[in-house]
């Protein structure tokens, strides 16, 4: 089980929720979900990326809990919920869906956001009753669906077999993280985020990646090296929005351009200039009026029709 770790005071210091659970996925993983907000708030259910966890949507949940009841959770093997053999993206389609189940009522409606894995999860789901009974709507954040190692640009070099080579065996490393030093804020801070991303907005990213477990680090990574999700795309028929950063080098704007192409029903893109990878985290407020803008328009506005 990962390590608890994260900042302790700012916007990206985590809240406490108001209940905590245990839901149990479909292979007997045990996955910890967190409910913020009023309970007969509108949902918004949020996904977050590999190696990351709860803590990422620090930001996010902080705004949204006076208003609606924001659900997240932790992947299998990520923040409180416990590893698992199964590392696969019908795993992780199973574990949304067993969330879902378990928080909202049936035939109720929300707008389910995915960052990253997360976003992959959703794609992993799309054909999946559960999915397609609850999701009102979709925010894909700086994801992708295939060709992920090949694509990326952490290696500063031109594309081809050799840079596809190294950032494999980058990715896929074992090798620890290691204490939050400076040295390993720069070195996140070059993969992951903008040049231009605040002190405090790093240190909230390292200290929530380096609590990642490097077993469940490396095995996701083969998952991601691997990832072909694009049916699951075109089958994801709910309204979805995509946002991604400009200057993200782990799924760069192709991954974007791509996942619009392919949508049944994409409601709109928005590219962020300066921004890396961790967009929920780097633009916080754009992310968050993204959300408050999908529930009015999809999950409030068709309960009151």
């Amino acid at each position: 089980m990962s390590r608890i770790a994260s900042v302790a005071f700012g916007p990206y210091a985590p809240l406490a929720p108001a209940r905590e659970l245990t839901v149990v996925s479909a292979d007997g993983a045990r996955l910890h979900v967190e409910v913020h907000g009023p309970e007969n708030a509108p949902p918004v259910v949020l996904s977050h990326g590999w190696t990351c966890s709860t803590a990422f949507w620090a930001a996010q949940i902080r705004e949204l809990a006076t208003d609606h009841r924001v659900i997240a959770y932790d992947q299998r093997g990520h923040g409180r919920s416990p590893a698992s053999p199964a590392c696969t993206t019908s795993a992780l389609a199973d574990d949304l869906e067993a969330v879902l189940a378990q928080t909202l009522a049936r035939g109720e409606r929300a707008l389910i956001v995915g960052h990253s894995m997360g976003g992959m999860t959703i794609m992993a789901a799309s054909t999946r009753p559960r999915f397609r009974e609850h999701a009102a709507a979709v925010l894909l954040c700086s994801t992708g669906s295939s060709r992920l190692v090949a694509e990326a640009r952490v290696v500063p070099l031109r594309a081809g077999r050799v840079r596809t080579w190294i950032t494999g065996r980058i990715l896929g490393s074992r090798a620890p993280l290691g204490p939050v030093t400076p040295v390993a804020k720069r070195i996140l801070k070059y993969g992951t985020m903008g040049a231009g991303s605040a002190p405090h907005m790093v240190e909230a990213c390292a200290r929530i990646v380096h609590a990642c477990p490097r077993a469940v680090r490396h095995a996701w990574a083969a998952v991601l090296a691997a990832l072909d999700l694009d049916h699951g795309v075109r089958e994801l028929h709910a309204p979805t929005e995509v946002v991604h950063g400009a200057s993200d080098r782990l799924t760069p704007p192709v991954h974007a351009r791509a996942l619009v192409a392919a949508l049944p029903h994409c409601i709109g893109l928005t590219e962020l200039t300066g921004v890396g990878h961790m967009t929920p985290i780097e633009a916080p407020e754009l992310v968050t009026g993204k959300i408050r803008e999908l529930v009015t328009t999809y999950v409030t506005a068709k309960e009151s029709a």
